[in-house]
């Protein structure tokens, strides 16, 4: 459990659920010679076998449990032009379509992203507000690829950004660092941010994974927001240990120096093992670690202000693990759901020359960034 005063908030929509994507043969339009299958990779069971997991374990008992009222026009308005807003709630409401890359919804999309948004923003409001020591949102779709006037990767609304730009505006807050640990660069974040000291951004990123020649450690913001954004391109098959060391070398350093009023995690679970769009060979104590770390960061910089915003994660299997062990870390609970794949992921840790080799390659990053 938490400190006793003030639990863990758990923030989640069964409407979220119910966001549905188009013709789709895994990453492929079905058609011609492309045979009809499953759709889209980012499906609800991931995110709903996770809920189902915390509720058979009884964790769920332990948080604080909300919804949140879908964020507001204007909330949307700080991060999105009026035109893209206008165009996708018409085509949501004549039934849905796709106005981006790999971003379809059906009826009721706009409302659906929406409701995402505004899960994560209630659980920054929450956590800024002091009623929860710190809390993880539900949120679905995900949002850490989309652009201001132009959706990506699954993501149809910026989430955390929509999120730190109401806490901007509330005052509740004057600087926010957003660490996005999801296996494909956080895009969107980035350009949101580009050219503000306000925000720090970190991306851990499989290097060249998605959206292609993106994140490349050179992006370091631009004008104010020079060196405010942080890339950190791994390795494909890097593990646990690339990023443990990248933490160490890198991500702590950088939130140090920032010292920022709270912290948003962008939690994509899909550098996971066993997931189909990364190649990462993380395990749910990959992620347990990361959370804990960042616990102690955000206790030491920020009152333990840590928020953690779901992103990407494609194993129906494996996301639910991993997601509990972040959430009952959060928690301080004794209630822990071992991960049934850990024995495998680990065994196929890199060699400790592979590490080295990585390793390497981080501390040149950690200097070129100045740390």
């Amino acid at each position: 459990m938490s400190d006793g005063l003030r639990h863990t908030g758990f923030f989640s929509d069964e409407a979220c659920f119910w966001h549905g994507g188009g013709n789709y043969a895994f990453m492929v339009p079905a058609g011609g010679l492309v045979q009809p299958m499953n759709g889209l990779p980012e499906s609800p069971e991931s995110k709903r076998r996770l809920k189902n997991l915390l509720e058979r374990t009884g964790l769920i008992a332990e948080l604080d449990q909300r919804s949140a009222a879908p964020a507001t026009d204007e909330m949307l308005r700080r991060v999105h032009p009026e035109h893209y807003l206008r165009e996708f709630k018409q085509l949501s409401d004549a039934g849905g379509g796709e106005l981006g890359q790999r971003t379809p919804f059906g009826p009721g999309g706009y409302e659906i992203a929406a409701l995402s948004a505004g899960l994560a923003t209630e659980a920054l409001r929450a956590v800024l507000g002091e009623e929860m020591v710190n809390a993880y949102a539900l949120s679905r779709p995900p949002g850490h690829h989309c652009l201001p006037d132009r959706p990506m990767g699954f993501c149809l609304l910026a989430n955390i950004a929509i999120a730190i730009e109401a806490a901007f505006a509330e005052r509740r807050a004057e600087r926010i660092a957003v660490v996005d640990w999801d296996v494909h660069h956080g895009n969107g974040t980035e350009a949101i941010f580009y050219d503000r000291s306000d925000v720090l951004t970190i991306s851990l990123h499989q290097e060249n994974n998605y959206p292609p020649g993106s994140g490349r450690i050179e992006a370091r913001g631009e004008g104010a927001g020079e060196g405010y954004n942080i890339n950190v391109p791994l390795l494909p098959g890097g593990g646990h240990d690339a990023y443990f060391y990248a933490f160490e070398k890198i991500v702590s350093p950088a939130l140090t120096r920032f010292r920022p009023d709270a912290i948003i995690v962008a939690c994509g679970f899909d550098s996971s093992g066993v997931d189909p769009l990364g190649r990462m060979l993380t395990s749910a104590s990959t992620f347990r670690q990361m959370t804990r770390t960042l616990m102690e960061r955000a206790l030491e910089l920020c009152g333990s202000r840590l928020v953690v915003v779901h992103e990407g994660g494609y194993s129906e299997l494996h996301v639910p693990f991993c997601g509990h062990q972040v959430i009952e870390t959060l928690s301080r609970s004794e209630i822990h759901a071992p991960d049934p794949l850990e024995e495998r992921i680990s065994g196929q840790q890199p060699s400790p020359r592979t590490q080295a080799f990585q390793r390497v390659l981080i501390n040149e990053m950690a200097g070129f960034l100045g740390f």
